[in-house]
């Protein structure tokens, strides 16, 4: 599947420094420790509609993971997927008498033109679901083969589903109660009270073909894959097990990271299948969460329309921390506005005080976990400082601008 444009990341003068990261599974900060090429790996979009903010807060914090692992001397072999079958967008499809793959073709497009205009560097590997599906089929034969997965008893639509138990370690990732899990399963996707299961937390493999619904041809039978699967395969494929970082929204821990991560031990025999599972916040409108259901995503493409930089919808979502939840309001948007405007006034002078310690601490704040808010407060007060007390270092607005753009992604 075709990916994005890239854009130049600047080499910064400095000492770059180790990135550490929250892990979901530990509930702890960690430093990463990759070797000379960092492995990651972030779910995609199941495309049904355009990018809202908390797609764009997702893959920023990404981004900037990306870039400080480039900081700091590592290749990065990223992945990412399209879940370009699944319900939602069957659904969406159907509510809007429109051709699925249609739609699926349509909302990529445009999900990609977000991702470049937001400067975000593409990933290496942009895999879709359906031309995996040859390999998921594979993959599902094998734990079928193994005994971690079986045929649901229904002589109509002979399922197959994992046994959530094949590896002995299911729960280590979310690190959730049994009562969360099948609560979870029921609101993001999953079947607990499917009849013929043998336990209620048993997940969807291969999908037997419906009238009316795509499938495709495979020795398990027509049909097409459950959603978890399809990331255990694509991530085995291209970045085999123990990579660096698996990621996405807070909504993944449980069910898709964890069904994701059993799936590929299942599959492969070895553990952890990523090294840390990372996870950014929710995105709210105005005090309330940000959903399909209640009508109020805000779009990153409607804003674009509206005249809306980029970068600074870059600034007014770093504004937040990536790993919490955290509301979109219009005053958040002028801030960033306004600091960006800031920004790109003192970068503009023909002097300024000196970068280097401002650049050291840009990157402090910045491998530490993320830590965007006081990264952006190091900016400010070079920037107040430039602009009320000027300076004498015709190096220094320059270097400021690479680095904010090297390590933030904002184009000053």
């Amino acid at each position: 599947m075709q990916t994005w444009a890239s854009t130049a990341v600047p080499r910064i003068p400095g000492q770059p420094r180790p990135l550490r990261l929250y892990d979901s599974a530990s509930g702890s900060v960690r430093p990463t420790a990759p070797g000379r090429v960092a492995r990651m790996y972030v779910c995609g979009i199941t495309p049904y509609d355009a990018t809202h903010l908390g797609h764009a807060a997702t893959y920023l914090a990404f981004d900037l993971i990306h870039r400080l692992w480039l900081d700091a001397g590592h290749e990065v072999e990223y992945v990412q997927n399209v879940t370009d079958v699944d319900d939602p967008l069957l659904e969406r499809a159907e509510r809007d008498q429109q051709d699925w793959t249609v739609l699926a073709m349509c909302e990529t497009a445009l999900f990609r033109e977000d991702m470049e205009a937001l400067r975000v560097l593409p990933p290496h590997h942009y895999v879709g679901a359906v031309e995996s599906i040859p390999s998921i089929a594979e993959a599902v034969e094998k734990l079928l083969a193994s005994g971690a997965a079986y045929r649901i008893d229904d002589p109509q639509y002979p399922d197959v589903y994992f046994d959530h138990t094949a590896t002995g370690r299911f729960g280590y990732e979310s690190n959730y109660d049994e009562k969360t899990m099948l609560t979870l399963s029921a609101e993001r996707g999953g079947d607990p009270d499917r009849p013929g299961k043998r336990h209620p937390l048993d997940a969807l493999l291969w999908r037997m073909a419906r009238e009316g619904e795509p499938s495709w041809p495979s020795p398990l039978g027509e049909g097409r894959p459950g959603w978890h699967v399809e990331c255990s395969v694509i991530a085995l494929e291209r970045l085999g097990t123990g990579f660096d970082v698996q990621g996405g929204g807070s909504d993944l821990i449980f069910p898709h990271h964890e069904y994701s991560a059993a799936h590929a031990e299942a599959l492969s025999g070895d553990y952890p299948f990523a090294r840390f599972y990372v996870h950014a916040g929710m995105i709210g409108l105005d005090g309330e969460k940000m959903s399909k259901s209640k009508g109020n995503l805000v779009f990153v493409s409607k804003l674009r329309a509206q005249g809306v930089e980029p970068a600074a919808l870059r600034l007014a979502l770093f504004a937040g921390h990536y790993r919490s939840d955290r509301s979109w309001t219009q005053q958040l948007l002028e801030q960033a506005q306004a600091r960006l405007a800031r920004w790109r006034e003192a970068v503009a002078l023909p002097a300024g005080p000196p970068a280097e310690d401002t650049i050291a601490r840009l990157r402090d704040r910045l491998t530490d976990d993320l830590d965007t808010p006081r990264a952006l407060d190091v900016i400010d007060a070079w920037a107040s400082a430039a602009l009320t007390r000027s300076g004498t270092d015709t190096e220094a607005p320059r270097a400021i601008r690479e680095a904010v753009d090297a390590l933030l992604g904002v184009d000053l």
